[in-house]
């Protein structure tokens, strides 16, 4: 009754409250998850990625490519290489913002 009342006062209170649920509700259910045995279909699942990062780390990069994966790999890297300059395009760039100089002007 006392939760009924003060669930009235106010809308705003009201969402965060069943915000504030729904976040635990669903992490309770993570929990609940993780502490009792996966269906076969997801164990499967989860093994196969397992196994396939494990053999990613071995080979440095993606797992039962062959001569024409590194092909069209090579190409796609010349071709994106001629649009847009020079550099190493399989790393993510790096950025330098400076910071912006401010001249105070007299009044």
């Amino acid at each position: 009754m006392i939760l009924q009342q003060i669930l009235r006062l106010s809308s705003l209170f009201h969402s965060a409250v069943a915000i504030h649920v729904r976040r635990n509700i669903g992490l309770s259910a993570i929990v609940f998850n993780k502490t009792k045995e996966l269906d076969p279909v997801q164990k499967l699942f989860l093994d196969k990625i397992r196994e396939y990062n494990t053999k990613s780390k071995q080979a440095g990069g993606p797992v039962d490519a062959g001569p024409d994966f590194q092909k069209d790999m090579n190409e796609s890297l010349a071709r994106l290489q001629r649009a847009y300059g020079e550099g190493d395009l399989t790393k993510f760039p790096e950025f330098k913002f400076e910071e912006p100089k401010f001249e105070e002007t007299p009044k």
